[in-house]
Formats: C-alpha cells, sequence, structure tokens
C-alpha cells in the first residue's frame, strides 16, 4: 500500500481561484484588500517567502505594500511603522515575517499590531479567541493542515490527532483546531519519552518538530493520515520535511509531500485572513 497524496499545490489553486473572485467582488464595491508586509534583514529564506507571498497577492489581486527594514534597525522604529500601517486605511492585513533579528523583541512587534489587522493570527486576542471558539484570524499554517484534512474527505471527530512540535506558531494551535474539530489530542515534542510509542497511536500524525527526516515508518501507524509542517534545507540545496517522505508512504494512508504541501496552504490561508480583514473594516 502506497499512501495517497494530499497536493497542497492542487488545493491551493482551487481556493485561490475562489479568493480572486471574492476580491472582484470587493474591488467592485470600491474596497481593495491590501496586505502590509514589514521585512527586516538580509535573511535569505525570509526573502524567498515574502517574493512567494507577494506573488500570491498578485495572483488573486490583492494590493501588497513590502517594508524593507535593515538588521540593524532598532526595535522603536519598527513598531513606529506598524503604528502607521494600523492607522493606514489602504492596509487591511500586516504580516512581520519572523524571525526578527534578536535585538528585537517579537512579542512585542506581534502586541503592536491592531488585532483586526493581524492576518498572521499571532496577537494574544486572536490566540485567545481562538481558544475559546469566538470569531479569530486563525493562524495560517495551522488552519491549512485542518483544511487539507478536510478537503480529502478525512472524518476527524473522534479521531487521535498527535502533534509533534509545540511551537506557537504551529504546534500548540494546531492542536486546538483539531480539539474544535472534536479530535482527541496528544502534544509530544523534543522532551517526550519514547515518541514513536506515542506517534504510533495516531489516526492524524501532525510533524512541526523542525528536524529533518526525524519520522520514520517506525513512528507511523498503517493507514495514518502524515502531515508534514516541516521545511529543512538539505547539504545538496535541496528541500525536505520533518518526514522521511519515501519511507513513510509506504505504512501512511494519506502524506503531504515536502516541497508542494502545507506550504501553498499557509499562503492561501494568509490571503483568505486579509481578504476577511477588509471585509470587516470595510463594514464597519
Amino acid at each position: 500500500m502506497t499512501a495517497q497524496i494530499i497536493s497542497g499545490t492542487e488545493m491551493a489553486k482551487t481556493i485561490r481561484a475562489a479568493l480572486a473572485e471574492e476580491v472582484a467582488q470587493l474591488k467592485a464595491v470600491g474596497v481593495e484588500p491590501g496586505l502590509a508586509v514589514v521585512l527586516v534583514g538580509d535573511d535569505p529564506a525570509s526573502h524567498s517567502y515574502v517574493k512567494g507571498k507577494q506573488k500570491a497577492c498578485a495572483e488573486v489581486g490583492i494590493r501588497s505594500f513590502l517594508y524593507s527594514f535593515p538588521k540593524t534597525v532598532d526595535e522603536e522604529t519598527l513598531l513606529a511603522q506598524i503604528r502607521a500601517l494600523n492607522a493606514d486605511s489602504a492596509v487591511h492585513g500586516i504580516l512581520v515575517q519572523l524571525p526578527l533579528p534578536e535585538h528585537i523583541r517579537e512579542w512585542s512587534v506581534i502586541e503592536t499590531i491592531a488585532p483586526e489587522k493581524d492576518v498572521d493570527g499571532f496577537h494574544p486576542i486572536n490566540v485567545g479567541k481562538m481558544m475559546i471558539g469566538q470569531r479569530a484570524f486563525l493562524p495560517c499554517t495551522p488552519h491549512g493542515v485542518v483544511a487539507m484534512v478536510k478537503s480529502a474527505g478525512i472524518d476527524i471527530v473522534g479521531k487521535h490527532v498527535v502533534v509533534i512540535g509545540r511551537s506557537n506558531i504551529v504546534g500548540k494551535p494546531v492542536g486546538q483546531l483539531f480539539l474544535r474539530e472534536h479530535a482527541t489530542v496528544t502534544y509530544t515534542h523534543s522532551k517526550t519519552n519514547d515518541l514513536a510509542a506515542i506517534t504510533r497511536q495516531a489516526d492524524i500524525l501532525i510533524v512541526a518538530a523542525g528536524k529533518a527526516r526525524l519520522i520514520g515508518p517506525e513512528h507511523v501507524k498503517p493507514g495514518a493520515v502524515v502531515i508534514d509542517v516541516g521545511v529543512n534545507r538539505l547539504e545538496n540545496g535541496k528541500l525536505c520535511g520533518d518526514v522521511d517522505f519515501e519511507a513513510v508512504k509506504e505504512v501512511a494512508g494519506y502524506i503531504t509531500p515536502v516541497p508542494g504541501g502545507v506550504g501553498p496552504m499557509t499562503i492561501t490561508m494568509l490571503l483568505h485572513n486579509t481578504i476577511e480583514a477588509a471585509r470587516e473594516l470595510a463594514a464597519k
């Protein structure tokens, strides 16, 4: 048995076509969704991600604004820019590309973004609303993961979801979103004893550990759904996930590839959130 591939690329294409129609409808009533991206420093990966986001915005008709700063920028200058964007009616969503230089406090930056423009879903107000089931901007990667599982026709209710990783960006929120879908959720991480014994219990395994090919077939229950959130660059320059794809696909029932899996869905959910922000701000 070889696993069925869940293609984020194909899914994103379908969703973005629908999003482009939504943008056209908003423009027809005088609302042009706008996303401001703040980029600090010259990290090649960050620049690559930002280019991908700008390209995706253009694809669906969202206007994008780029604000670049040298890595030596002081925190107050950055916060002043964010406050200006909070007040700019042409900007509906604000995204600060992470990671930031060490001298800038990440949470200080995130908390300065107006919650109604926090299209990354990282602001404590949005995180809190998500936790208690209120309407909020959902973090893009976790939202994309749940959408992928659902679109593959997989029933989540009552399933055992095991999450590897506990980051604020992916691990913690993705577990909460599956909890909202009535799954039973277990969190594992780098300090977990006998990881494989727990991951083998998973009906749906979400891998967000940040370690190349950490997960092999010995970690996976036959027929399980395996969602690989990891993006790692090998010495030969190729990208790979946290899952040993070739080996695990012979055991799993469903699996996402890297690249072409979760990544395109993350950006798609960012577009979705930006359009929602534009619609909500226009209604005020």
